[in-house]
């Protein structure tokens, strides 16, 4: 089966994403939670009905996933493709016609530290990629990573396990241009995996309805003492 993109299947994702209130939905799906229709519609600004035709048109382009438990569907972004797809949008967005144009998320605790989808972004996801580099545990070119010897042990050490699941094609070690901070951070199943030991170590908080994460005062003596980063990277904000 040929699966190569041709203008006309990106020029259908791209109208797809193009939609303000479509585009509204995947904003809210990029905290890597499922949400159901009613929350969704509350995100995009629009009513239920109108949210419903909208989240067809995502789920039949294969940028949302579905489903059902008991009475009600949770969506979801279909892949991590979706959101690295989103967040480089986000990017090319920071840089486009000045009338549009953002600075990155207005919210400095946003900026501060946020949800990729499944890992994490901001200044402290910067601050953590610097960090693992400077130490000889990973090692960066371009937008592939690769994980040291020296940083095998260490992630194994925190609790991370970098062996794929079985049938899993994604790669352990890859970047994404962040955002708000126009630098690297961490992506891939060991951006995933950190961001999910620093919830278990209860480092990093989740802030309801949004993607921004409080980082707590365990996540900045841990953060500090562990990877090094600087206090200044993580003080929050009063």
């Amino acid at each position: 089966m040929n699966n190569q993109a041709t203008a006309i299947t990106i020029s259908a994702v791209a109208a797809l994403i193009g939609d303000v209130a479509r585009a509204n939905i995947l904003t809210a799906l990029m905290s890597g939670k499922a949400l159901t229709a009613g929350e969704l519609a509350h995100h995009a600004g629009v009513c239920a009905p109108t949210t419903s035709g909208h989240l067809a048109k995502l789920v039949d382009g294969a940028l949302v996933s579905v489903e059902k438990q008991g009475r009600h569907r949770y969506y979801r972004l279909a892949s991590a493709s979706v959101a690295v797809a989103f967040e480089s949008l986000s990017d090319l967005a920071a840089v486009g016609p000045k009338r549009h144009q953002p600075t990155g998320p207005k919210d400095q605790a946003m900026r501060q530290a946020r949800t990729c989808y499944d890992h994490m972004a901001g200044r402290l996801a910067v601050a953590l990629t610097d960090s693992l580099v400077a130490r000889g545990l990973i090692m960066i070119e371009d937008r592939a990573g690769l994980v040291t010897d020296e940083g095998r042990q260490f992630f194994c050490d925190f609790g991370i396990d970098l062996d794929p699941k079985p049938g899993s094609a994604r790669p352990l070690c890859r970047t994404c241009l962040d955002w708000s901070e126009r630098r690297v951070h961490l992506g891939g199943r060991l951006g995933a995996q950190l961001l999910a030991q620093s919830l278990e170590r209860h480092w990093v908080r989740p802030v309801k309805d949004t993607r921004t994460l409080t980082i707590t005062r365990d996540g900045e003596r841990g953060f500090q003492e562990l990877f090094g980063i600087p206090i200044e990277s993580m003080t929050r904000l009063r």
